[in-house]
């Protein structure tokens, strides 16, 4: 799936964000910021390094962060949006990581939780766990598409918002059935269900 936005655009809105709620203290850093897996040796000490900084991380991180938003929420709108708050979020949370863990595993847990917090304010879990057959036939047809990437998340977004994000989070992401249960609000067996119907789905989709 190809980024919808320029990379210069979507950063401009996160840095502009920032400096109009919490300008960059120079006295704030991080620690154990020399084992994260983004290269930073440490929270910036002043704006210019600042800026920097988070091009730094932008770059390497804003690509994965929008295809998982984007196959979470269906909706190309809707994911760069969730993506831009992503990292102001990472920012204003950045004196919490410690290092315990890669940077990019802290930051793929943040937009875990960031992304679900979005679904749920857009009113997703009022339609999204139909348990039916047929609203997944009901998924329209694909279009053709480039490339077999392209051609799956595609297929994707063409799901009911229920099974595409038990999808995402099982198939995709590795989760567990409990572990989602708890993450949507919802009982094991269901997402179960919603599994099996977007599997079917999706394999009668790519067969078309």
């Amino acid at each position: 799936m190809e980024w919808p936005a320029s990379y210069r655009q979507g950063l401009d809105v996160v840095e502009a964000t920032l400096r109009a709620i919490a300008p960059v203290r120079a006295s704030e850093t991080v620690d154990g910021m020399s084992q994260s897996d983004s290269g930073a040796s440490s929270a910036p000490a002043n704006s210019a390094a600042a800026e920097t900084f988070l091009a730094q991380i932008y770059t390497e991180y804003s690509s994965p962060i929008h295809t998982y938003a984007f196959r979470l929420l269906g909706n190309q709108e809707d994911a760069d949006d969730v993506t831009q708050d992503v990292f102001i979020r990472a920012w204003q949370k950045l004196s919490t990581f410690r290092g315990e863990a890669a940077f990019g595993t802290w930051l793929h847990r943040l937009a875990v939780n960031v992304i679900l917090a979005r679904r749920t304010s857009l009113g997703v879990e009022r339609r999204r766990f139909d348990d039916s057959a047929a609203a997944l036939e009901m998924a329209p047809s694909r279009p053709h598409a480039p490339d077999a990437a392209m051609d799956f998340d595609d297929a994707v977004s063409r799901l009911p918002d229920g099974a595409r994000q038990v999808f995402v989070l099982h198939d995709v992401e590795g989760y567990k059935h409990d572990e989602i249960a708890d993450m949507l609000g919802i009982v094991a067996g269901t997402s179960k269900s919603q599994l099996h119907h977007a599997r079917m789905a999706l394999r009668r989709h790519l067969d078309r």
